[in-house]
């Protein structure tokens, strides 16, 4: 009997060694590896607290221990290891006070591939989940807040994204996403300028196009009539210093309509030309209109 108490005295003690032993590895790899993470060395912090994790004696070491070793994966951005391990969190310690941030994470998770109205729903989740009014729980739901107005932003609904980064300065004014969030602001009403000045000046550029079709046809209609009296005056000239009279062409007078002209005046319409070339038809015009004068004058009498 007494060898028997011996024995399971010697069985505690031993258990009672292993796993002090346990505690003091799991301490020391626990805090090395947040030491790893607060130096940017996340691949060998996710190691040790994978290791911390194997020897954790308790739900709550195991859970804390998990719970980093997602934050060493999102930060090297091993997104689909992050979200397994989430998952066995959530199953293993389902009441674990780390399975709330998780949300938050896995918001983060959908933004960065993308899944931005996922993401949306996940960060109001995480707000309304954070009753506290401490100082640190302000500043979780303010990035919440803003990686709200990111998902909104990247989604082209700039409106209401400009509403919760307008949001985050009037209502967290002391939190880090703050300066981030006026950056934002104003580079929200950058783009609705740029908007707006790109629509105007397409509408110029539609208009102006308009313009300069109108303008071409209206010349065109200008310079064949020009040319018609021309030729009129040229057979007229001929015939007369042939002593013949000349008899009327078969060609059809070139039909104007008033849309051609819409009663605009020669001279009214050329002032939309280059000088140049307003000075040399007006010339023109000029020499035609005294020629068919002279022509009419001496032709008084004959017939065509």
């Amino acid at each position: 009997m007494k060898a028997i108490k011996v024995s399971l005295i010697l069985f505690f003690l031993i258990v009672a060694g292993v796993s002090a032993q346990n505690s003091g590895t799991f301490t020391a790899r626990y805090n090395n590896g947040v030491a790893l993470y607060n130096s940017g060395h996340f691949y060998e912090a996710a190691a040790e607290f994978r290791c911390a994790q194997e020897i954790a004696a308790s739900e709550y070491n195991w859970a804390g221990a998990t719970y980093w070793v997602i934050l060493s994966q999102l930060a090297y951005t091993d997104y689909g290891s992050a979200l397994i391990d989430m998952q066995e969190l959530n199953r293993k310690a389902p009441n674990s006070i780390f399975n709330r941030d998780m949300v938050y994470h896995r918001g983060r998770i959908y933004f960065n591939q993308g899944y931005f109205e996922d993401a949306l729903l996940l960060f109001r989740q995480y707000i309304d989940s954070v009753a506290e009014t401490g100082e640190d729980a302000q500043h979780r739901k303010a990035a919440a807040y803003y990686w709200m107005a990111e998902c909104l932003f990247a989604m082209g609904q700039f409106d209401d994204a400009e509403r919760f980064y307008a949001w985050v300065l009037a209502s967290y004014p002391e939190s880090p996403k703050r300066e981030v969030s006026s950056y934002r602001i104003d580079l929200i009403r950058q783009k609705k300028i740029e908007s707006e000045l790109l629509a105007l000046l397409q509408w110029s550029h539609e208009e102006a196009l308009r313009t300069s079709e109108e303008h071409q046809r209206k010349l065109r209609t200008y310079e064949f009539t020009i040319n018609t009296y021309q030729r009129r005056i040229a057979e007229l000239t001929q015939a007369q210093g042939a002593g013949v009279t000349v008899p009327r062409t078969e060609e059809p007078e070139p039909q104007i309509t008033p849309q051609d002209f819409e009663e605009i005046p020669f001279e009214d319409f050329m002032s939309g030309v280059t000088q140049d070339y307003h000075e040399e038809l007006l010339e023109k015009a000029r020499q035609l209109g005294e020629n068919i004068q002279r022509l009419i004058q001496n032709s008084e009498g004959e017939t065509w």
